[in-house]
């Protein structure tokens, strides 16, 4: 770990293991990725280079599966801002992670139209199916993985379908009007993937 983790927010951006790590790589600054945030830095203008910190952190959590204590260092450098400012916009957005997901991440709604429709009765069974210890999800630790690493499950605000819940979202692929018998379908279909 970096330098920058020897300060009072070291709590917050701690690294929280997970078996999903073993399908993503470590972060590291490649020749690749510095090209992409100094091409995101060339969209906006003379003194609002720093608007750029969200596409930024979407291409490594989309690269390295989350964002990393190293990440948000990185990306205050690269921006010439605060690793605390980055930090911000990571725990502000709750679509960025600072835990690696499973290799197949679930994402179920539980904004109040999809509670409704009893989203909630879908969070015990897709944990039991695919082993996912749900005592060690909370607010803090929002993201469940399997010991194998293989599947994840996260409790979201709004998959922006909100007419046609329950929603969940399985890597980046929207179901809606979730039943039981769906959630069987789809984690059968991701399984065999």
């Amino acid at each position: 770990m970096s330098d920058y983790a020897e300060n009072a927010i070291d709590a917050t951006i701690a690294h929280q293991p997970s078996p999903g790590e073993r399908f993503y790589p470590a972060f590291e600054v490649t020749p690749e990725l510095d090209a992409a945030a100094s091409e995101y830095v060339t969209h906006y203008p003379e003194g609002k280079q720093k608007s750029a910190v969200l596409p930024i952190l979407h291409e490594i959590q989309k690269k390295f599966g989350f964002i990393s204590a190293d990440a948000i260092a990185w990306v205050g450098e690269k921006l010439n801002i605060s690793a605390a400012h980055v930090l911000g916009v990571v725990t502000f957005y709750p679509g960025l992670r600072q835990m690696c997901p499973g290799k197949t991440h679930i994402r179920v709604c539980r904004t109040l139209s999809c509670s409704m429709a009893r989203a909630d009765s879908l969070f015990d069974p897709i944990c039991t199916r695919l082993g996912i210890d749900k005592s060690g999800i909370d607010h803090h630790h929002p993201i469940g993985v399997s010991p194998d690493g293989l599947w994840s499950v996260e409790g979201v605000e709004c998959l922006a379908n909100c007419g046609f819940g329950p929603n969940m979202m399985v890597n980046d692929l929207l179901y809606e009007k979730v039943t039981p018998e769906l959630l069987e379908e789809v984690i059968a279909k991701h399984q065999n993937a």
